[in-house]
């Protein structure tokens, strides 16, 4: 009955915890990690202006919508230094971070953070569904839910817009993979979601959560989040909507 109200009526329905028939605390749909970084505030502020939200805005899409929204960075590889203290700072402002104070940022660390964001994020929020997006993507709300709506009833769902590919084996080349090797002669990638924006469960973000010692990591976070799930019986599930090309076709985000 709480699934069919769900569908029925969007998705801000039928996702509270009872005690005794009493509502006493609001299940999350969806807690969204955006990844930034360092000298990106410009986009933090595009993406909180643009369907984010602030202060009161930002409280209302939790409350109403089940829809928590958080930027996710570490910390610098100086601790304390002028970095560390902006992003402080803007956070006693807005207080929208989630901030991963063993992770130091670096490009070729962004799979462990993505790692770390949703282990994280399993602990802290009971939460249907925990999504990872870009800081340079814009999220449609409405549309997001309404999607994640219609999958309650899949226990251990990984969502997005999925894909496969070459697997580039020269240093020289953009997306280098220094494991390229793994992945056979023809150099083939597995069917993994694109890294823009994706989605899995609350089961697969425990199952990272626990295993968050023993999950390997490799060049790009998509290709390690897919693998992470290759062993696992997990619904794959290619959403056009994921895409993140345009807003055409009801998409739910789009690049900037």
């Amino acid at each position: 009955m709480e699934l069919t109200a769900a569908r029925q009526e969007g998705f801000s329905l039928g996702r509270s915890t009872e005690i005794n028939g009493t509502d006493y605390k609001r299940r999350p749909l969806v807690v969204i990690g955006i990844l930034t970084t360092f000298g990106r505030k410009s986009n933090r502020d595009a993406i909180r202006q643009a369907w984010m939200g602030t202060g009161a805005a930002l409280k209302k899409m939790e409350n109403e919508k089940g829809i928590v929204a958080r930027f996710v960075i570490g910390r610098s590889a100086n601790p304390g230094d002028s970095l560390d203290r902006a992003i402080d700072n803007e956070n006693r402002q807005t207080k929208d971070f989630i901030i991963l104070d063993t992770h130091v940022e670096a490009p070729k660390e962004f799979p462990k953070k993505t790692k770390l964001f949703f282990a994280h994020a399993a602990e802290k929020w009971n939460a249907e569904f925990y999504s990872k997006v870009n800081d340079d993507v814009y999220v449609n709300i409405d549309a997001l839910g309404a999607t994640l709506a219609t999958h309650l009833d899949k226990p251990r769902v990984y969502m997005g817009c999925m894909k496969s590919g070459e697997v580039f084996s020269e240093p020289s080349q953009k997306w280098y993979e220094p494991e390229w090797w793994k992945f056979g002669d023809r150099k083939s990638y597995f069917r993994h979601a694109s890294g823009e924006m994706y989605v899995i469960s609350q089961a697969l973000a425990k199952f990272v959560s626990i295993n968050r010692g023993i999950l390997h990591t490799y060049a790009h976070d998509d290709i390690s989040v897919g693998s992470w799930f290759i062993g696992v019986d997990v619904k794959h599930v290619d959403e056009a909507k994921f895409c993140c090309s345009s807003w055409a076709g009801g998409a739910i985000c789009a690049g900037v």
